[in-house]
């Protein structure tokens, strides 16, 4: 092509679509404002659900590293490891060069957090502790990725498929659920927990529900006490397993005499991601196998 002037060589230029990027800013939920001169392209995940989400919120072919146990989407176990979500290794983190960071506010050890801060890493801390507040991190992430058209309509079917599993059991009969997140030490959940909102959500009643910490250690015999009709637990694929043969002892025990020992896989229930739809799904059916018995 040639341009017979200048002036039409500049009108050729400024008539040529131009991308132009906008600078981006978000809250985490930890109260801090992160702002971004334009959408992430390279973004470092620091605990498996923050992988997870990452991912959901539309941004996987940004990710470059994740850390030990990052495992959904398949995609995920593709990722270069950077540690764990406890202990990062932060040369490895910086030769990857991320241009944003998703911590975990609960996972990651604050001293990790201060020496990424310290290095000038721009990190956005999330850990969703309600149903609304999967949705909102979706949204968030997916704006800071520039992926905001299919982080938005995954945040939008997570919304409407937890709202038809909780209009679904609205009216649902009571039953009383001990959940176990460990077997030595014994432990399990109070009702800050997401997985006890699962619960509640599907009809349940946690046993612990009013316990001050959120994963509470318990006896043996105030479990035998409450005596509650279903015991759950998480397992690899929710295969069964020998994790809850110790209340096998009981034989008087409700959920033991009416065979109410369930597993679910504990991924999907473990992690504040679009999966708990699929995870509060399986539970509220095992609620509905106990009902009947």
């Amino acid at each position: 092509m040639i341009f017979r002037s200048i002036k039409a060589l500049l009108f050729a230029l400024l008539s040529m679509p131009v991308l132009v990027w906008a600078q981006v800013c978000v809250e985490d939920q930890s109260g801090q404002q992160l702002c971004l001169p334009e959408p992430a392209q390279r973004i470092a995940t620091l605990s498996p659900g923050a992988t997870e989400l990452t991912f959901a919120a539309g941004a996987g072919r940004k990710v470059v590293a994740g850390v030990n146990h990052s495992d959904y989407p398949p995609a995920a176990l593709k990722l270069p490891l950077v540690g764990t979500h406890t202990k990062v290794d932060v040369e490895a983190l910086l030769a990857l060069q991320p241009d944003l960071v998703i911590t975990w506010v609960t996972g990651n050890p604050p001293a990790q957090v201060e020496m990424l801060q310290a290095l000038g890493l721009p990190l956005f801390a999330i850990e969703p502790r309600s149903f609304a507040e999967v949705a909102d991190v979706l949204e968030r992430l997916s704006i800071l990725a520039g992926t905001e058209q299919v982080g938005f309509a995954e945040a939008e079917r997570f919304r409407e498929g937890m709202a038809t599993l909780a209009e679904a059991y609205l009216d649902a009969e009571p039953v009383s659920v001990f959940y176990q997140v460990w077997e030595t030490p014994l432990m399990t959940i109070n009702n800050q927990h997401l997985i006890s909102k699962v619960l509640q959500l599907c009809g349940g009643v946690n046993i612990f529900a009013d316990m001050p910490r959120l994963i509470p250690r318990v006896s043996a015999e105030v479990v035998l006490e409450a005596d509650p009709q279903v015991i759950l637990t998480g397992s690899v694929e929710g295969l069964e397993d020998n994790q809850l043969d110790r209340w096998k002892s009981y034989p008087k025990m409700t959920a033991v005499a009416q065979d109410n020992l369930f597993f679910v896989p504990a991924s999907p229930i473990s992690r504040p991601t679009p999966r708990l739809i699929e995870a509060s799904r399986d539970i509220c059916q095992k609620l509905d196998i106990a009902r009947a018995r």
